[in-house]
């Protein structure tokens, strides 16, 4: 319903860089986009992971944009993007609403950012022939399923959640409760500011950001993704932090074992939200790879 969802006009008066939003229609959603720097920089696209939204560059983007045209979205259900179909929530699905997005903007990137899910959203785009980057950097990806009983019962479990109405409405509910927000943070191994803190509180205390999240994880499949990263065309580098407590570096490891010409960088120290803990670190690294992968000049 109308009243589930993030309004613009009352929840993103103070949203982070709202002068670099706009809204945009692609692939029969309205979404929104906030764009970086200059139009003939090399183009880099942002796609942030499950339960997040666009907010979780905002550190991140304005550093990129020194040498890159940089695009982020609100993932479909996320933020203030709308609601799609329940199939589009699967990778595939987000896979191609992004790709129509992009074709929308006519804005091919020449390098691609994923944090979490938004890395297998990336990867699955280049898989399907959506979008050609020269290079793709995973920040704690999730590329591989689940393993042991969290692999059994996970999809299972947020498949029933997602298909309970009032599950979304009760999530919200109590994400009222700020210490229940902050204990979410702290199970991601991060450690955010207040504002951080309090934007995620503005996501999750909207039972329609709620529903788009769990109907994510009822959808995900990534058994396709594990048997086909072997064949992933652009430069995968993994950036892998290691106190994440929602995607163990190991996984990066595993990840490496399929597709051997992965490189690998370590973040001692950080967490899922590696991004947001120390943008200008990641940037650093990222604008590395870039120059590694000639999507800018060595000298740039």
């Amino acid at each position: 319903m109308a009243g589930d969802r993030l309004v613009w006009e009352r929840d993103g008066l103070d949203w982070p860089h709202r002068e670099a939003s706009r809204f945009v229609q692609a692939g029969g959603l309205r979404w929104h986009v906030q764009r970086f720097g200059a139009a003939h920089r090399p183009a880099v696209l942002l796609l942030h992971g499950t339960g997040s939204s666009s907010h979780s560059w905002r550190g991140l983007a304005p550093l990129l944009a020194a040498d890159f045209s940089v695009l982020s979205c609100d993932l479909p259900g996320h933020g203030f993007t709308d609601m799609p179909p329940a199939w589009q929530l699967s990778l595939p699905g987000m896979a191609q609403a992004v790709g129509a997005l992009l074709a929308a903007l006519d804005s091919p990137p020449r390098l691609a950012i994923g944090h979490s899910a938004g890395a297998a959203i990336a990867a699955r785009m280049c898989l399907d022939e959506h979008m050609a980057p020269a290079a793709l950097v995973s920040l704690n990806g999730a590329f591989l399923p689940l393993g042991g009983l969290a692999g059994q019962l996970f999809s299972p479990a947020a498949k029933l959640m997602a298909m309970t109405p009032l599950v979304p409405q009760l999530f919200a509910w109590r994400a009222g409760d700020a210490s229940v927000v902050q204990r979410l943070i702290d199970g991601t191994g991060s450690t955010l500011d207040a504002e951080g803190v309090a934007l995620y509180g503005r996501l999750v205390r909207s039972p329609g950001h709620a529903a788009a999240a769990l109907g994510m994880m009822a959808h995900w499949d990534l058994k396709p993704m594990q048997r086909d990263l072997p064949r992933l065309r652009p430069a995968l580098t993994l950036v892998a932090a290691g106190n994440d407590r929602t995607i163990p570096p190991d996984h990066a490891r595993r990840v490496q074992a399929l597709l051997p010409s992965a490189q690998r960088i370590d973040l001692p120290g950080l967490g899922h939200l590696a991004h947001e803990e120390r943008p200008a670190e990641v940037a650093e690294r990222v604008l590395r790879v870039a120059r590694e992968q000639r999507v800018v000049r060595q000298d740039g």
